[in-house]
């Protein structure tokens, strides 16, 4: 009973990151024929999904969340230095 659990809890997952990938794609200005320019809310918006991605990938697919507390906590403080950073870059 607890294969299925983990696999369904994976496979819904699967699904969120799916759902968040077609999200990033649909906010992405260029889909039309008219000029692109960069959309500071947009951007940051994808950044912040694919922060959210990056968490559920670690967690589900590199098993953090069956680790020790201390390694969910360090890579969670990774994650949070990384976009925090990434976000930094582009605002700056």
């Amino acid at each position: 009973m607890l294969r299925f659990v983990a696999a369904r809890a994976t496979t819904t997952v699967w699904l969120l990151l799916s759902a968040i990938t077609l999200l990033s794609w649909a906010l992405a200005p260029g889909h039309g024929t008219a000029p692109v320019s960069a959309s500071t809310p947009i951007t940051v918006l994808v950044i912040v999904l694919s922060a959210v991605k990056g968490r559920l990938i670690v967690r589900y697919f590199m098993e953090a969340r069956t680790a020790p507390r201390w390694l969910g906590l360090a890579t969670d403080a990774w994650l949070i230095v990384l976009w925090g950073a990434v976000l930094g870059i582009y605002l700056w």
